[in-house]
Parts: structure tokens; sequence; C-alpha cells
């Protein structure tokens, strides 16, 4: 078990958050789903984080400590019952914020739109 620090993902990494009160929640289950359909996540420095109030809450797959998943909901108000979807990008700034499962295209299009992205895809050689 690790803990997580938002901070240490700063230009390295776009964050997506995932809170639900726990693995249980309807609305966590399906905004699962709607983002193992599609790959992309690594192409886009894109890490996944669960954050579960009664659940192991992960990042990247790998289990972090409770004392992270409470920083994280209380660095961004997210109450325990609460479900919430928050991208955070690069800059370490909120880029969206979602109360309902959000496609994971509709997540990358935005990502794709961002400038910080637009130069990585080229310098990646690929537009």
């Amino acid at each position: 078990m690790s803990s997580f620090n938002l901070s240490s993902q700063k230009w390295k990494n776009r964050v997506l958050l995932v809170f639900a009160p726990s693995v249980d929640n309807h609305s966590y289950q399906q905004q699962m789903q709607l983002l193992q359909q599609k790959s992309g996540f690594a192409d886009r420095d894109l890490v996944l984080v669960q954050v579960l109030a009664t659940d192991k809450s992960y990042a990247n797959g790998q289990l972090i400590d409770k004392s992270s998943a409470v920083k994280l909901r209380n660095h961004f108000g997210v109450d325990q019952e609460n479900f919430q979807v928050i991208l955070v990008g690069k800059d370490g700034g909120v880029k969206r914020q979602d109360t309902k499962p959000v496609k994971a295209t509709a997540i990358f299009e935005q990502i794709d739109a961002m400038p910080m992205r637009q130069q990585e895809m080229q310098q990646r050689g690929r537009k």
C-alpha cells in the first residue's frame, strides 16, 4: 500500500479521480464500465484514481492508503456519500467535474483539445 500525492503528479500526469461511496455504488460501477471499454490512458499520461469511502482506494491499480483517499476527498470537497468524476490537468488545475458517469471518449476528446496535449501529440509524431 502506498500513499498518493496529487502534487507529485503535476507536470507529469493528468489525473482522473473517481469518487464514490463504495464499489456497490451504481454510478461507480457504470463509470468503471465506461472506462474499461477504451484504451488511451497511457497515451494521454492519464492516471486513474478510485477514491472510495467504505472500500479500498486505488491509483492506477495500486492500493493507496486511507489517509491519501481522505486528503483527496477533502481537497476536492467531495462528501463520502457522493459520486463524482474530476479530471485534473498536468498543471494541477481542475479541467472537468461530473456528478454522473462520463464516457471515456468525452474525457479523451476534452484532453485532446488541450494545448498541452496538442503539443504532446506533435512531439510524439502524430497529429
